[in-house]
C-alpha cells in the first residue's frame, strides 16, 4: 500500500477491548468455566530420570469425589509435539501424554481429575508408583554422544533435514560455511574469542497456562484455551488423542501474556484426555509453581565466537557455535538455535567469512520453548559482547566500531536467507542513542559518589517479520446491517493489541470509522486459518492480509452498486460511506441502502476473505543503550536509564509500539540483573516461585525511555514491520558492558548479580 494520509494507522488508538478489561468484564478462559467441570490435576515425577515399573491408582479411585485417574496405560501411543509451529514441523514428535518413561523432575506420572481440588490432592497421594531410578544428564555440556540416552524409543520421530540423532542426544543440528574463515582469522590484526552463557528464564506472564474442555452436542471436542497458537493447539490435541481433526474445535478468549510461553500447548492435552475419556468439561490451570517447573522457557546456550577484524577496526570474520539445551523434550529446539546466528552475523556488512554451526541437545532438564526473542535474544548477547570486547581491546568507541561495519539500506545481509536490507534505519538508531544517553559526556563512566560508579553501554538489534515463505495470516470481512463490518481474524491478540492495529488498518483501507470494524476472535470452526501470534508476525504478514481483504471488499461493494445503479463499475467511486457516479455525485447508494436492497433478495451477500504469506521477513532494527550505577562495596548494579530507538517501518499505533518497546526492555533487563534459574544436583528447580525467581518492579527498572525512527517497509501493510520481539534483544549486552566499564569486570554469563560482582571485586 502506498504511504497516503491515514485517519487511524499512526495514531494512538486506545485498545478496544481496553475497559471491558479495566471493569472486570468476563474475558480470560477461567471465566468461562462452568461449575461443573471437573478440577484436573497432574501427579508429577520427583525423579530427573527414571522408568515406571509399577502404578497403582486403586485407592486413589476410592476417594470421594475422583472421577478419573489416567496413568501411561491408558493414553495414545502416537508420539506427538507440543511446539506450536507451522508444517513442516520441525521438532521431533518424542512425547506422550504420558509415557512409561519421566524425564525430568516435574514430568507427569497420572492425571487426576475430580469435583474439586481437594479430592484430588487427597487421590494424588494414594497413587503409589514403583520407579526404577535412572542416571539423568544435567549438564548440556555432558549430552552430546553421552551413553546415557534420553530418548531410546523406537516411535521416536525425527523429521528430515534437522540433524536429528536420538541415539547423540542430538535433537538437530547443522554448519553453514561461507569463505575460508581459519585463513581470514589468521590474517587478522585483532580476534576476539569468548564463550557467552545464556540460562533458560522464564516468561513470567501473569495468566497462567490454563485450558477448558467439553464435548458439544455434536460429539466433539471443544478446547477453550490461553494460547497464542489455537490451530496449532488442534492439530497438537489431534495428534495426542488420535482422533481427527474434524472432532475437535479450539476457541481463544482473551489471553493475559504469554510472551511466547503459549506458542507451546503446554497444558491442553491432560484436560482433553480427561474429557475424552469420561465425555464430561474438564479444567485445568496450573498453579504458579507450575508454571515454573513445567512451563516452556528460554532454551539455555552456550555460544562461543571468534571475531576478527583488521587494524583499522573493519570486521574480517566471524565464527559463531552455540550448543542449545532443548531440555527433556524437542519443542522448538530446531527452529530457536537459527536464529542465535541469521539475527546476529546480519547486523554486520561485508565480511569475507563466516561460518555458523549449532547442536541442540537432550538432558533431563524442564523441555525449552519459544521466548521473546526466539534465539536471537542468545545470539546477539554473544556477538554483541564480543564487539563491545574488541572495541574495548583497540581501544576505540564501541559506537565508532559499529558505524564502521553496520549494515545499511540496500546491504546484502551477511547470513540472512539471500535477503537485502530494504528498509533500514540502523545507522539512525545509533545516533539517536547515542544523544538520548549523552553518551559522549558519560562514556565510559563517572564517580557519582564515594565507591559508586555510573557507566554506560550499548547494543544493536535485529528481529524479523514472520518467518518468510512459511507464516501465513489470513482475515475475512464480512458487511452487515446499517454497513459496519465483522473482521474475523485467525491470529491470536495477547494483550499487544493486535486486534485494534488490524482494526485501524481496515478502517483506513474502507474508509471507515473504527467503531464500524468488529473484531471477531479466533474460533477455529469459524475464523480464517493463520499460523499464530509469534514471530513478530501478526502486525506485517496479517496486516496485509487485511489490507489485500478490503481491497476485494471494495470491489465487491462497487461491483454490487453498479448492478443496481446501473452504471459501470469504472465510472463509479466508493468513499467509504457512499458509491456514487464519478460524473455525478448526487446518483449513488450509501452502505446501509446496498445491504438493505442486497438482504432483500437483490444481490448476493457480500464476503471477503483473503491470506497472505511474504516471499521475505524484512528485520526491524534498534539500538539500545544503559546507564547502570555499580556500588563497589556491595556490588549491587541499579539501572539508571534505558534508551532505546526503534526502526519498526510505519509505526501503527504509537502508543502500542511504545509500551511493546518499554514493555521487552524490562524484560531484557530482568534476565540480566534479576532472572536466576538454579537447580539442586538432583535436577529439582529451586526458583519456582515469585520469591526465588525475581522479576523487575516499577522501582528496579529505573527510567526507561523509547524513540522511533520510521522507515517504509514496500512489502508490508502501510510500509510497516514488526516489533514484537526485537525489543528484548539490547539490555544484555549493553548492560554487561556497562559493568565492564564501570568496574572493568566482564561478565559472560547471565544474570549479573550482586553476588557475582562483589565476588569478583573480592578477587580482583
Amino acid at each position: 500500500m502506498e504511504q497516503t494520509k491515514n485517519k487511524y494507522v499512526g495514531q494512538a488508538i486506545i485498545k478496544k477491548d481496553a475497559k471491558a478489561l479495566l471493569s472486570g468484564k468476563p474475558a480470560y478462559t477461567d471465566d468461562f468455566v462452568p461449575e461443573n467441570a471437573l478440577v484436573v490435576k497432574l501427579m508429577r515425577s520427583p525423579h530427573a530420570y527414571a522408568k515406571i515399573k509399577k502404578i497403582d491408582t486403586s485407592k486413589a479411585m476410592l476417594v470421594p469425589g475422583v472421577e478419573i485417574v489416567v496413568t501411561y496405560k491408558d493414553v495414545p501411543k502416537k508420539r506427538f509435539t507440543l511446539a506450536g509451529q507451522t508444517f513442516p514441523e520441525p521438532s521431533p514428535y518424542d512425547r506422550l501424554i504420558l509415557d512409561e518413561y519421566v524425564r525430568f523432575v516435574g514430568d507427569p506420572v497420572a492425571i487426576v481429575a475430580g469435583k474439586n481440588e481437594a479430592c484430588c490432592q487427597k487421590a494424588m497421594k494414594l497413587i503409589k508408583v514403583e520407579y526404577e531410578v535412572l542416571e539423568p544428564i544435567l549438564d548440556f555440556k555432558q549430552s552430546l554422544d553421552n551413553t546415557i540416552l534420553i530418548h531410546q524409543e523406537d516411535s521416536f520421530v525425527g523429521h528430515d533435514g534437522q540433524g536429528t540423532d536420538q541415539m547423540r542426544n542430538l535433537c538437530a543440528s547443522s554448519e553453514e560455511i561461507e569463505g575460508d574463515v581459519e585463513g581470514v582469522l589468521a590474517q587478522c590484526d585483532y580476534l576476539v574469542e569468548e564463550s557467552y552463557h545464556i540460562k533458560a528464564v522464564s516468561q513470567a506472564m501473569m495468566e497462567p497456562f490454563t485450558a477448558y474442555t467439553y464435548m458439544d452436542v455434536y460429539g466433539r471436542m471443544v478446547v477453550q484455551s490461553a494460547t497464542q497458537i489455537p490451530f496449532h493447539v488442534r492439530r497438537i490435541v489431534s495428534h495426542a488423542l488420535d482422533v481427527p481433526k474434524s472432532k475437535i474445535r479450539v476457541i481463544k478468549p482473551r489471553i493475559g501474556g504469554g510472551f511466547g510461553a503459549k506458542q507451546t500447548a503446554v497444558c491442553e492435552v491432560y484436560p482433553a484426555i480427561v474429557t475424552y475419556l469420561t465425555t464430561k468439561p474438564a479444567h485445568l490451570t496450573f498453579t504458579r509453581e507450575e508454571c515454573f517447573t513445567n512451563g516452556s522457557p528460554r532454551h539455555e546456550m552456550e555460544v562461543k565466537i571468534r571475531l576478527g577484524a583488521d587494524k583499522n577496526g573493519k570486521f574480517k570474520a566471524v565464527d559463531l557455535y552455540t550448543l542449545s539445551n532443548t531440555g527433556a523434550y524437542g519443542e522448538h529446539g530446531p527452529t530457536t538455535v537459527g536464529l542465535t546466528g541469521t539475527k546476529s552475523l546480519s547486523m554486520y556488512y561485508g565480511l569475507e567469512a563466516h561460518r555458523f554451526a549449532y547442536d541442540v541437545v537432550y538432558t533431563n532438564r524442564l523441555s525449552s520453548g519459544a521466548y521473546r526473542g526466539y534465539g536471537a535474544t542468545q545470539g546477539i548477547f554473544a556477538l554483541e559482547s564480543a564487539v563491545n570486547e574488541l572495541a574495548h581491546k583497540m581501544k576505540i568507541d564501541p559506537i565508532k566500531l559499529r558505524e564502521m561495519n553496520m549494515v545499511h539500506e540496500g546491504d546484502k545481509f551477511t547470513h540472512y536467507y539471500g535477503e537485502s536490507a530494504t528498509s533500514c534505519a540502523l545507522d539512525k538508531c545509533v545516533e539517536r542513542v547515542k544523544e538520548m544517553i549523552e553518551w559522549d559526556k558519560k562514556y565510559p563512566c563517572y564517580e557519582v559518589a564515594p565507591n559508586k560508579v555510573r557507566a554506560v553501554g550499548m547494543a544493536m538489534a535485529m528481529q524479523g517479520s514472520g518467518i518468510s515463505g512459511v507464516d501465513v495470516g489470513s482475515v475475512a470481512l464480512k458487511l452487515n446491517d446499517d454497513g459496519f463490518y465483522t473482521l474475523m481474524v485467525g491470529c491470536s491478540d495477547m494483550g499487544t493489541g493486535c486486534d485494534t492495529i488490524l482494526a485501524q488498518m481496515a478502517a483506513d483501507c474502507l474508509g471507515c470509522d473504527m467503531e464500524n470494524i468488529v473484531v471477531f476472535g479466533v474460533d477455529t470452526d469459524q475464523s480464517p486459518y493463520d499460523s499464530g501470534s509469534y514471530a513478530s508476525s501478526t502486525t506485517y504478514v496479517t496486516g496485509m492480509a487485511v489490507v489485500k481483504c478490503c481491497e476485494m471488499m471494495m470491489k465487491k461493494i462497487q461491483k454490487a452498486a453498479s448492478g443496481i445503479l446501473e452504471l459501470p463499475m469504472e465510472e463509479l467511486a466508493f468513499d467509504g460511506e457512499r458509491v456514487f457516479a464519478i460524473s455525478d455525485e448526487t446518483k449513488g447508494i450509501t452502505l446501509p441502502d446496498l445491504v438493505t436492497k442486497l438482504q432483500a433478495g437483490t444481490g448476493e451477500i457480500l464476503y471477503a476473505q483473503s491470506s497472505h504469506t511474504s516471499p521475505v521477513s524484512p528485520p526491524p532494527f534498534m539500538a539500545g543503550a544503559a546507564e547502570v550505577e555499580v556500588d563497589l562495596e556491595t556490588g549491587k548494579v541499579t539501572p539508571i536509564d534505558y534508551v532505546a530507538c526503534v526502526d519498526c517501518g510505519t509505526v501503527i499505533n504509537a502508543n502500542l509500539a511504545r509500551v511493546q518497546t518499554e514493555g521487552g526492555l524490562v524484560q531484557g533487563i530482568g534476565m540480566s540483573l534479576f532472572e536466576d534459574i538454579l537447580y539442586t544436583d538432583k535436577g529439582y528447580l529451586m526458583t519456582n516461585n515469585f520469591m526465588q525467581y525475581k522479576i523487575p518492579t516499577r522501582i528496579d527498572m529505573g527510567k526507561v525511555r523509547v524513540d522511533f525512527v520510521e522507515t517504509y517497509e514496500k512489502s508490508g501493510p502501510f510500509g510497516a514491520k514488526s516489533i514484537g520481539e526485537v525489543v528484548i534483544n539490547t539490555p544484555a549486552p549493553a548492560i554487561a558492558d556497562a559493568v565492564y566499564n564501570a568496574t572493568g569486570l566482564r561478565f559472560r554469563s547471565m544474570p549479573i548479580t550482586a553476588e557475582k560482582v562483589f565476588m569478583a571485586l573480592q578477587e580482583k
